[in-house]
């Protein structure tokens, strides 16, 4: 039976499409028949490009819109366009020399390139099948990849892409969404077949020379490896804005003005911080379940749980948090009977989960960020880059990450750290320089040409010197001083001043 993913999207998951589709290119603004485009290697229209690739100081291939895939072997100097055989949009690309690399795409396409860029052919893989798109790739070497994409998408070839081997996200029993699948779903589940996790992840990064990985995704997921992907381990986003526990008496539902003062003051500090949402979970006292949870009518427990719940919320919206920041955990489950034909233990495991030393409310952050680029420098300094002006930094390999202010509320769709600096793009002509190590931010004064489109990658080549940004319309930047001073190198001047004028 084919895998499916789950289709309990959220109001958090239709935010992550939108940012997305923010991403990935609803911003092209010309308008075509790609059935008119020439079959030749002349770059006829300058399509927007989402992603670049630097095996080699000159060598460079980038990709983007309706299979776009424009070459240069020469610095950016001259470029040819690829034969891709497919106007599917190309998200990714990743080359491993300069021959051989992998691009990635929509609908699970896998392109494949041998020839540095200028052909390419199809892999199949089951994400063709499953009709599900693939966001990232990274070329550890010539025969080996990782690729990721919607709904926990994890793919991994050893063999040159002769086979991919499916590694996505999977939901089991004890996992939290388990609770949120419908009945068909869990039965799933329960005999064993995959039911794929309800997260894009969006990018993927590998040290070279090393079995270190780290991939990314909505939702602030953030998976690192040690072993070339045999397992991975979740990193962690650290916050210190906390509210204290809520306690409660006995079958008491209100709230102390000591506490409503303690969750505005925390309701006003995370206003501004759109990635952080607020986790509200109820708990109940041994003697309350043992009173009001009874398993052949749990009803008298269920309303209290939810008023505690409700009691929280309207203050924090009170205070001007929005409804949809707000996540309800251990939430009673109305319809837990139409489970218990298929899960006889549903509601006991669920009374289980709400037993607590004392009654009581506890209100935690609960990450909600949109990542787009994860890069790491060495072994321990890493990078993410975001939706709203994130960025992330690790100093310990990608087990712990902390928030740096930017400054500003636009996309970050890439960055890379170089030469003792970190260049981030984004949108808009966004552009920040950290001379820190990620710390600070700041415009740079000189350098860049003034541009006003979005900047969607980023990429340097081994030397550390010569490096590329790409984005809207075709544009290409190209920098030979490890980024100090940019010029643009694609679409040529004369076809700049034709579409200026």
């Amino acid at each position: 039976m084919t895998p499916t993913p789950h289709a309990s999207r959220t109001t958090a998951a239709l935010a992550g499409l939108a940012a997305a589709a923010l991403f990935l290119g609803a911003c092209h603004e010309v308008h075509f028949d790609p059935g008119e485009k020439s079959s030749s290697d002349v770059i006829d229209i300058y399509d927007d490009l989402f992603a670049v690739s630097a095996p080699s100081p000159n060598h460079v291939v980038a990709a983007g819109y309706w299979g776009s895939v424009y070459v240069s072997n020469d610095g950016g100097a001259t470029w040819k366009k690829g034969n891709t055989g497919t106007r599917a949009l190309l998200y990714d690309i990743s080359m491993a020399d300069d021959l051989r690399g992998w691009a990635v795409g929509q609908s699970g396409m896998v392109l494949r390139t041998e020839d540095g860029g200028l052909t390419w052919k199809q892999q199949q893989n089951n994400k063709v099948a499953e009709d599900t798109h693939l966001f990232a790739v990274h070329a550890l070497d010539a025969n080996t990849a990782w690729a990721v994409g919607e709904w926990g998408g994890r793919l991994f070839t050893d063999d040159g892409g002769r086979s991919w081997q499916d590694r996505s996200l999977t939901i089991d029993q004890l996992h939290p969404q388990f609770v949120w699948l419908s009945p068909p779903e869990q039965d799933k589940v329960r005999k064993g077949e995959k039911v794929y996790e309800d997260v894009g992840l969006t990018d993927v990064f590998c040290l070279p020379k090393s079995q270190d990985c780290w991939a990314i995704g909505e939702f602030g997921y953030i998976f690192h490896t040690e072993n070339a992907g045999q397992t991975w381990v979740r990193g962690a986003i650290q916050q210190d804005i906390s509210v204290p526990p809520i306690t409660l008496g006995h079958n008491v539902i209100e709230i102390s003005e000591e506490h409503a003062n303690a969750l505005r003051e925390f309701a006003g500090k995370i206003i501004d911080m759109s990635h952080l949402n607020v986790a509200i979970e109820p708990v109940a006292s041994e003697a309350e379940i043992a009173e009001f949870g009874q398993e052949d009518d749990p009803t008298p427990l269920f309303e209290i749980l939810e008023a505690r719940v409700q009691a929280v919320s309207a203050v924090l919206e009170e205070a001007g948090l929005l409804s949809d920041r707000i996540r309800k955990r251990g939430a009673p489950p109305w319809d837990y009977e139409d489970f218990l034909d298929d899960d006889p233990e549903f509601l006991r495991r669920y009374l289980d989960s709400r037993r607590s030393a004392g009654p009581g409310i506890a209100v935690s952050i609960a990450q909600n960020p949109y990542l787009f680029t994860v890069r790491f420098a060495n072994e321990n300094d890493g990078y993410i880059a975001g939706l709203g002006g994130i960025v992330l930094v690790s100093r310990d390999g990608g087990h712990n990450w902390q928030y740096r202010e930017t400054g500003r509320k636009q996309a970050i769709f890439s960055l890379f750290p170089v030469d003792g600096r970190v260049i981030a793009v984004g949108e808009k002509g966004f552009v920040r320089v950290s001379n820190d190590h990620g710390d600070t931010w700041s415009i740079p004064e000189k350098g860049f040409p003034t541009i006003f489109t979005f900047m969607r990658d980023i990429w340097f080549a081994p030397d550390g010197r010569h490096g590329y940004i790409v984005g809207e319309r075709g544009n290409v930047l190209q920098t030979d001083d490890a980024g100090a001073n940019w010029k643009t190198v694609l679409p040529p001047p004369d076809h700049q001043s034709a579409a200026g004028g």
